[in-house]
């Protein structure tokens, strides 16, 4: 377990590297001019071409990259343009809000993709099992900023149950500010869990030992959660865990619309101040988070499924 877990933080390295090349590649070719957004378009020319200087930009774009590469491995990720700050501090410090806002978002994507897709599996071409599989389609198709802004019309502005922006001070005002975002996200993250749960269920419902577990006189509800949905964890795991991993990192138009002080907005932020340092920096630290996911998603499955754990131990 542990050569296969040393293993796949080693495969980390050639991703960052490709990630951060891609992200510098595309944003050095974007317009903009960052000693003009630092200086402000007041600046003179002979400022301009100083702050240039002292920022590296006259310089070749690999030389720049492998400038950066060689400060990242050294734990440093740079300062913003925008605000002189430290990229590390920034990120570190919208983060948790981000994964408060994933956690709740993947809490409510469980609570309703997994029931709804063990109902749909043991009533399958049922009109239940159609009206759940149309639901889950358009959950899937639904654009997450058009669903914010429905759910703010309809909740925040036309109801006034629950606030549209920011992220409230104290734990009734947190839980209340978390709702509209955490289920604009969860929609979509529960159509596909709830698709993964029915074709997984499918798969294990007319196995030979549900008909033998049915004959014994188990009871329906002990042969639906011990029996069924056990054995089809494997493929809902995976579904949850690539889900919670997008999550992390695809927040940054619901952050956006519900004024939410996590990471994608962040980047948002950077984007269009072209800060490249917190941009690269953001990137990284989420393509991190990504990897750690996914590696803690292939750990579980050893607490599900034996064969697998005795798997890694072969590694």
């Amino acid at each position: 377990m542990y050569k296969y877990i040393i293993k796949r933080l080693l495969m980390l390295i050639p991703v960052i590297i490709g990630v951060t090349f891609i992200v510098f590649f595309i944003l050095n070719l974007s317009p903009g001019d960052p000693a003009a957004i630092i200086l402000g378009d007041q600046a003179s020319a002979e400022a301009l071409a100083m702050k240039r200087e002292e920022l590296g930009l006259n310089d070749p774009l690999l030389i720049r990259y492998g400038r950066y590469l060689v400060k990242m491995l050294h734990g440093d990720l740079g300062t913003s343009y925008k605000n002189s700050l430290s990229v590390w501090d920034q990120v570190i410090s919208r983060f948790p809000n981000t994964a408060m806002l994933a956690v709740a978002a993947i809490l409510v994507a469980l609570a309703i993709g997994i029931p709804v897709g063990i109902i749909s599996a043991k009533n399958q071409y049922s009109a239940l099992d159609n009206i759940s599989m149309v639901t889950a389609l358009i959950g899937v198709s639904m654009p997450s900023f058009w669903m914010g802004l429905l759910l703010v019309i309809v909740f925040a502005l036309n109801l006034g149950w629950l606030p549209s922006q920011g992220m409230g001070q104290g734990l009734v005002s947190l839980l209340k500010s978390l709702v509209l975002p955490a289920v604009t996200l969860g929609t979509s993250a529960a159509a596909t869990i709830t698709r993964m749960t029915r074709s997984s269920m499918l798969e294990v419902i007319r196995q030979d030992y549900i008909d033998t577990a049915r004959a014994k006189g188990v009871s329906e509800k002990i042969i639906t959660y011990r029996h069924m949905l056990k054995n089809a964890m494997i493929p809902i795991i995976t579904a949850v865990g690539l889900q919670f991993g997008t999550l992390l990192g695809g927040a940054m138009l619901t952050e956006t619309v519900f004024s939410w002080p996590g990471l994608g907005r962040l980047m948002v932020e950077a984007i269009k101040s072209k800060d490249i340092p917190l941009v690269l920096g953001s990137v990284i630290f989420l393509a991190v988070m990504f990897t750690v996911v996914n590696l803690a998603v292939d750990i579980v499955y050893a607490f599900v499924d034996p064969r697998i754990k005795s798997q890694y131990k072969r590694k």
